[in-house]
């Protein structure tokens, strides 16, 4: 005999029905504005992620270039704004800090 028919025999699926109804009940399909809410979030991560992936890659990279430049070469930039323009404009924003720091023209 095989064992899936000795656990039928067993009595082992006893009460499975029971236990998938009353999950189905538990669903508050009686409330559609949480399934319309619940969707809405879905799909508005979704565009976020998708329009603004760019964005969060870019801070992240000029957050990662201000640490190297700040602790790595040592260069003398001023801590707090550097940061933010390196996070706010990523690459380009540490590059413009560390051009106008070449060129004397940042007050540190």
């Amino acid at each position: 005999m095989g064992q899936l028919s000795q656990l039928a025999i067993l009595g082992f699926a006893d009460g499975v029905n029971f236990v998938a109804e009353e999950g189905v009940n538990f669903l508050p399909v009686n409330q559609p504005l949480f399934i319309v809410i619940g969707i809405g979030l879905i799909i508005a991560t979704l565009i976020i992620i998708f329009f603004l992936k760019k964005i969060i890659i870019n801070s992240v990279l000029g957050g990662i270039i201000w640490v190297i430049a700040i602790f790595v070469f040592k260069v003398n930039l001023p801590t707090i704004p550097s940061l933010i323009v390196s996070i706010i404009i990523g690459p380009a924003g540490i590059g413009t800090m560390l051009l106008l720091n070449a060129l004397g023209l940042l007050a540190v």
